[in-house]
């Protein structure tokens, strides 16, 4: 009798262990024969676009299953309609991955009801670098340091998109924070189309990606037609010691308290997500994934010729960065809604 329990024993152990080993065989082709779609929120051409067509074309090779992945472009409202689409409409199986820009999240947390999401709920594979925020003004505009901002006698004009995004928020924060004088004036679809109104003298500046600026405008740089002047992050870039940070001109704790909200919320600007309710080893096949995809030697030589940085941030952290926000105290949204919320005054 006793031999005979000690055998079912060991055959239920041996079920189990062919169950579990099944299990992972079916999980880790679950990606076989599929399709990866990636949803860009913005416009083709884009740095956010560039890059997401950068990882498409590597990403497959790091999933299980070797799936196909495909970049579609769902531009509207600042990237709202592509982040709505992913949190409400794609299926939660890990064949749609969202594209759209983090401070999303913090419109929502200020209760921008376009947002029809909770930041908290998104399944985040990570960021392929953090974003360095950089003002650059024209020659025409006379300013070539922060003081000479400062001091300036008129706003000076600085091109945006649309609320949610960097180019809009960032400068109305900085605005109130230190008291730079400037005038947003928003609605350009990219920095593309800030350049020309800055050539043709509509505007006078542009904060935005050192990384998206620097290629943009490298000639006008080098001419002297563009200059960086003051870094909107609390840490320098490598490439821009001499430039002072908007930090260095907070005079109180408001003021630095706001700027940190833009680092939290700016920073990492371009998170990668998933539907709410992804089954979490979906989750976490996919995250290391995305973060394999920027060892893969193949992306880094074209990044380096396409001059995209890749400094990535996983997951866990971005999720937990931007989760973050929905902390923030009573007093400081109503603050920050008066300054970034459509129609709030």
């Amino acid at each position: 009798m006793g031999k005979n329990i000690r055998r079912l024993v060991f055959i239920a152990i041996g079920l189990l262990l062919n169950s579990g080993s099944a299990m992972g065989a079916s999980l880790e082709e679950s990606f076989k024969g599929e399709t990866i779609n990636f949803i860009v929120g913005y416009s083709p051409g884009g740095l956010f676009d560039t890059y997401t067509r950068l990882i498409a074309r590597y990403f497959g090779k790091h999933v299980p299953g070797n799936p196909i992945a495909v970049v579609q472009n769902m531009p509207g409202a600042g990237g709202i309609l592509a982040a709505n689409h992913v949190y409400n409409r794609a299926k939660p199986d890990g064949l749609t991955i969202g594209a759209w820009a983090s401070p999303l999240v913090l419109q929502n947390v200020m209760g921008n009801e376009a947002t029809k999401f909770d930041g908290r709920n998104f399944g985040y594979l990570g960021v392929p670098s953090a974003y360095d925020t950089v003002c650059t003004l024209s020659e025409a505009s006379g300013i070539k340091t922060p003081e000479d901002w400062l001091a300036a006698k008129r706003p000076v004009r600085i091109g945006g998109i649309a609320p949610g995004t960097g180019p809009s928020d960032i400068p109305k924060l900085m605005r109130e924070a230190i008291g730079m004088p400037m005038q947003i004036v928003e609605g350009f679809k990219g920095a593309a189309d800030v350049r020309l109104a800055i050539e043709g003298g509509e505007l006078e500046g542009f904060c935005g990606p050192w990384q998206s600026v620097r290629s943009i405008w490298r000639a006008a740089f080098d001419s002297g037609k563009m200059r960086p002047v003051l870094q909107a992050t609390l840490k320098a870039h490598p490439e821009l010691k001499a430039v002072p940070l908007v930090s260095q001109y907070a005079k109180t704790p408001e003021a630095r308290a706001l700027l940190k909200v833009a680092d939290d919320a700016y920073r990492l600007q371009f998170p990668y997500t998933l539907p709410p309710g992804t089954p979490r080893d979906r989750l976490q096949i996919l995250q290391k994934a995305f973060l394999e995809t920027f060892q893969d030697p193949e992306l880094v030589a074209e990044a380096q010729k396409s001059k995209l940085e890749i400094d990535p941030v996983d997951g866990s952290t971005t999720g937990a960065t931007l989760g973050g926000l929905y902390k923030l105290t009573p007093g400081t949204i109503e603050r920050l809604k008066a300054m970034l919320v459509p129609g709030k005054k």
